[in-house]
Formats: structure tokens, sequence, C-alpha cells
């Protein structure tokens, strides 16, 4: 008996594993397909309507209007008007991922807006007694100032986004140089810098590399860093680096130079700064304590002198 335990053991597992192979091998599988229009089929919009109601207030009213106001300005806009525009938003940084479309809808909405406001403002009040000229006149300048008040909009972010990034670039080539020279690579820098740091040139940065991994040549993914930022500093650094990069010259070595001299230049422009702020403070001076000392020293003299006055007077 004791002899024949091990061989029944053995056969009862033997049966178990296949039973268990049995079941696995004849249970259906879930079609991805089918899954998937099962959970559309559960979903509360039974037909488009719903669907698109469930959409935001922004998207099924004011996009749909922005969308064909775009479509009648690009059709009256240039070439060489959309390349520029499609340039200065890449300098803002693509602010909510606009594209020229939507870019010139919301010129289009601005204009409608300013001329809206100069009528109520200006022209619906005394619309009667006003000329029909100076109506024109009022109109036209509420549709210039709506037109050109989205450019100043987005000059101020390129600036603003300019010089955050001229701002990070020395402390961005110091981590770089400290990575390259610590036996990492320089993309593996990159991705340091990347992972550490925080701002615009960090998300250019980012794309650089994504574009890297994707195929495309290193110099040509740093190249097009240039035209999406026009910053100088940035530029002779990129410059430098396509260049060591072309005659074999140790990326170490120029990181450390382009550091020291970047350096350099951040303290240059902090001295500039420090001997213009006292003609900055000037004005505020001039214009606002000044007048302040003027009345509280000369002040009671004026009254003394006024009394006098008064009681010599006949």
């Amino acid at each position: 008996m004791e002899s024949i335990l091990p061989f029944l053991v053995a056969g009862l597992a033997a049966v178990s594993i296949l039973m268990i192979f049995y079941g696995l091998a004849g249970r259906s599988g879930v079609d991805p397909v089918q899954a998937r229009l099962t959970q559309l089929g559960s979903m509360q919009a039974k037909n488009l309507e719903e669907l698109e109601l469930q959409q935001p207030l922004f998207e099924r009213t004011v996009r749909p209007f922005v969308n064909r106001l775009s479509g009648s300005v690009a059709r009256v806009t240039s070439q060489s008007f959309t390349q520029q525009t499609e340039k200065r938003l890449a300098l803002a940084g693509n602010p909510g991922d606009m594209r020229v479309s939507d870019w010139l809808g919301i010129k289009a909405v601005g204009t409608i807006a300013g001329v809206g406001v100069f009528f109520l403002l200006f022209v619906f009040p005394n619309i009667i007694g006003t000329p029909v000229a100076v109506g024109v006149v009022m109109l036209l300048v509420g549709a210039m100032m709506g037109y050109t008040i989205p450019e100043f909009w987005l000059g101020g972010r390129i600036k603003k986004r300019q010089k955050l990034i001229l701002l990070m670039v020395p402390d961005a080539l110091d981590l770089l140089t400290i990575s390259v020279r610590a036996g990492l690579g320089f993309d593996g820098a990159l991705g340091k810098v990347v992972e550490k740091l925080k701002g615009p040139l960090t998300e250019e940065f980012r794309r650089a590399l994504a574009e890297i991994r994707v195929g495309k040549a290193r110099r040509d993914a740093l190249r097009d860093i240039v035209p999406r930022t026009e910053v100088p500093a940035l530029s002779n650094f990129i410059g430098a680096v396509i260049q060591a990069e072309q005659l074999g010259v140790s990326i170490s070595k120029v990181l450390q130079v382009q550091s020291e001299q970047l350096r350099i230049e951040r303290r240059q422009r902090a001295e500039e700064m420090a001997a213009k702020a006292p003609i900055k403070m000037l004005f505020p001076l001039v214009g606002c304590i000044f007048p302040s000392l003027f009345i509280i020293i000369l002040g009671p003299a004026i009254i003394l002198i006024m009394i006098n006055l008064g009681n010599g007077t006949p």
C-alpha cells in the first residue's frame, strides 16, 4: 500500500493539472472590440446630441464661432503674415496649444468686441447728435484697439518667456557641466536638467530629447530650439555644442568654457541693472516724494505768510 501511494498522488496531481489546463483553454477570451462596444453602450449618452451636450459650454458655443471667424480671416491674410504669426506663437510657447487659425479667430473676436465697446460707450449715448463721420471714426478706433490688444498681450508673453529662459540658462549650463564631468553623456545630462529644473527652457530641452529619441539628429534637434526662443545666450551655447560635435572637441571642455562665460555675462547684467537703478528711482522721487516734502516743509511757512498778509491789509 505504501508503494502505491506515491503513484496515486502523482496521478491525482497529473489529473488536476490537466483539468486546470482544460479549463483555461476552454475559457473564451474577451474580444476587445466587443468590450469597447459594451462600454460605449453603457454610457449615459445614447446619441450624438447627448454627447455634444456633455461638452463644456465654451466648446459648444464659442469654439465653433471662433473657428468660423478664423476661417474667414485666414482666407484674406497673406502667407507671410501667417508665418510671422506662427513664429510669434512659437516664441510665446504656444499658449493654450493655439494654432494660427485659433489666434486669427481671437483677433477677429477682439475686433468685434472693440467695435461693440466703443459703440456702447461713445456712439450709442449720443446716437442722434453724433455726426456720422465721428461715429465711423470711433468704431474704426475700437476695431483697431480690439485687433491690436491681443498682439500686445502676445508680445508681453514673448518677452517674459525670453527673460525666464535667459535667467535659466546659467543654472542649466552649470548642471549640464556637472553631469557631463560626472560621467553622463550629453543626452543623459540634458535628461538630468529636465528632471531637476522647471521652466520654459526645460520644456525646450524636453522637446529636443523627445525628437532625438524618435530618430532626429542631435544637432538638428538643438538647432531647432534657436528659432523657438531667440535668446542670444542660448543660441551661442547651442552653436558651440553643435560646433564641438562636428569638430570632435570634448563636450565637457566646451560646457565648462560656456558656463564661465555665462556667469560673467550674468554678473555684467546685474551690474548694469544696479547702475540703472538710481536713474529709475529719480522719477518716483521727483514725482511722489519731493512734492510731499515741499508741502510738509513749506506748508506752515505759506500759511503764516498768508495770515500775516491778511492781518496787514486795511
